[in-house]
């Protein structure tokens, strides 16, 4: 018996946890929900009812992205994405990025939601964000060395939403390096697998399995 996933297509916290289970090969039965019809089977298991949610066989529930993501690399992480040596600066960025930049993208993305300042203010408050990654990536081809580790995978889908507000302005933006590790991600064949469309989930149906072989 498979645990059990509930997710969502494009959220970048579900598609960070994807990358994880595809990778490592942790197999779940992935149920694909709409975040506006919260089925009672997600809510009765994690209370703040966001996804993803990883139910496992045994009823234990995890309820946080990072941790699913530790919890499959943990059991098999054949790219080395867990490196001990990169511990405190991997969860820096990762901290900064969860907080600081993903509060600043919702106001960006959302602008018209919070108009006490104009999307171009919320753009920019967002950019000082992007330019110490674009710094990083000038260094080196990743965000901490020179493969990709948890910090980039982490990060990646939240730069991904970040792109697609303004896509044409953000092709002819001044971050030439993370325009290249973002490209490199979206069009390699993990990121693939993990966005394939999945018909939504119905109570009494079992789900998808999760990766594919």
């Amino acid at each position: 018996e498979f645990p059990v996933l509930y997710s969502f297509r494009r959220c970048p916290y579900a598609i960070r946890a994807r990358m994880a289970l595809a990778v490592s090969g942790f197999k779940v039965v992935l149920r694909e929900i709409k975040l506006s019809q919260k089925p009672p089977e997600l809510i009765r298991v994690s209370a703040k009812a966001t996804v993803p949610v990883l139910v496992l066989a045994d009823g234990g529930v995890f309820d946080e992205s990072l941790d699913i993501m530790l919890l499959a690399l943990g059991q098999h992480d054949p790219e080395g994405w867990l490196d001990n040596n990169l511990n405190q600066p991997t969860q820096q960025l990762i901290d900064e990025n969860d907080t600081v930049f993903k509060s600043r993208l919702d106001c960006y993305k959302y602008a018209d939601r919070y108009p006490q300042f104009s999307q171009l203010d919320y753009r920019l408050r967002a950019e000082l964000c992007l330019q110490k990654l674009e710094g990083l990536l000038q260094r080196q081809k990743y965000l901490l060395t020179d493969r990709p580790t948890l910090a980039d995978i982490a990060i990646m889908p939240f730069v991904r939403q970040f792109a697609g507000v303004e896509p044409r302005w953000f092709e002819t933006s001044p971050y030439q390096c993370l325009r290249t590790w973002l490209n490199g991600f979206s069009q390699s064949d993990l990121f693939l697998t993990v966005m394939t469309k999945y018909p939504l989930w119905k109570p009494g149906e079992i789900g998808t399995v999760f990766p594919r072989d």
